[in-house]
């Protein structure tokens, strides 16, 4: 008997289990139901700055990264959010906001610029996928940053494409240069910034969605030590 109840507690114990871990996904996955997301922008942002705080905190993350997850998006996607950041393999969006597959709509340059490219992506993600956010994200000890410093305070010059892609953070650092404190990490705030505002006011489409209450478009700046995301007012 006391074997038969074993095998009974055994099974129940792993359909409760089956059932949390499938409720855990069935949460992580609800912004991104089928269709466009239904959240608003700030319901957006404050999802990602949830995730930030786990990330931060070492909190379990139950993220939908699972073969339902994989099958439930692979007729299509619907991310909430896009995010604009650097190539820096030290900054990974999903990992540092807490989110699965299927989630966020990335674009990734070194320095977080955008070129003609980057651009037709972000508003494709925001005009045809529905994403109500952008975030235009900065990290601590941006290289392609660091070099734009060089150029300004060293006269460098850098080879190839390289000089091309540093080129369009230039003006940030010349504006940080007029701040107090770091160089370095002023020029990252500032060039976040100015990607930013351009996107919410001289790009017809975006303009248009912010104009109308639709999108917001926010910069950011990530600390590669500490981890945590902090939102700028643009």
């Amino acid at each position: 008997m006391g074997s038969v109840l074993n095998r009974r507690g055994l099974f129940a114990g792993a359909l409760v289990c089956g059932c949390l871990t499938a409720g855990l996904h069935a949460r992580a996955a609800d912004p991104v139901a089928a269709g466009k997301t239904k959240l608003s922008a700030d319901e957006a942002i404050e999802l990602l700055r949830r995730g930030n705080d786990d990330f931060v905190n070492d909190r379990q993350v139950t993220a939908a990264v699972n073969r339902a997850r994989r099958l439930e998006i692979a007729a299509g996607q619907s991310p909430f959010a896009v995010l604009v950041g650097c190539s820096d393999s030290r900054v990974a969006p999903e990992l540092l906001f807490g989110r699965g597959l299927g989630e966020l709509f990335i674009v990734r340059v070194a320095g977080n610029s955008v070129d003609r490219t980057a651009l037709g992506s972000i508003q494709y993600g925001v005009a045809e996928l529905g994403c109500p956010a952008v975030v235009v994200l900065g990290h601590e000890r941006c290289g392609a940053v660091q070099a734009a410093v060089k150029v300004v305070t060293e006269d460098a010059v850098f080879p190839g494409a390289i000089g091309d892609m540093v080129a369009p953070i230039i003006p940030a650092v010349l504006a940080a240069q007029r701040m107090k404190g770091d160089l370095v990490a002023n020029s990252v705030k500032q060039n976040a910034l100015r990607v930013a505002r351009r996107l919410r006011e001289t790009d017809d489409i975006l303009a248009g969605a912010v104009a109308g209450g639709k999108v917001k478009v926010v910069a950011a700046y990530y600390g590669l030590e500490n981890g945590a995301v902090e939102f700028m007012p643009v």
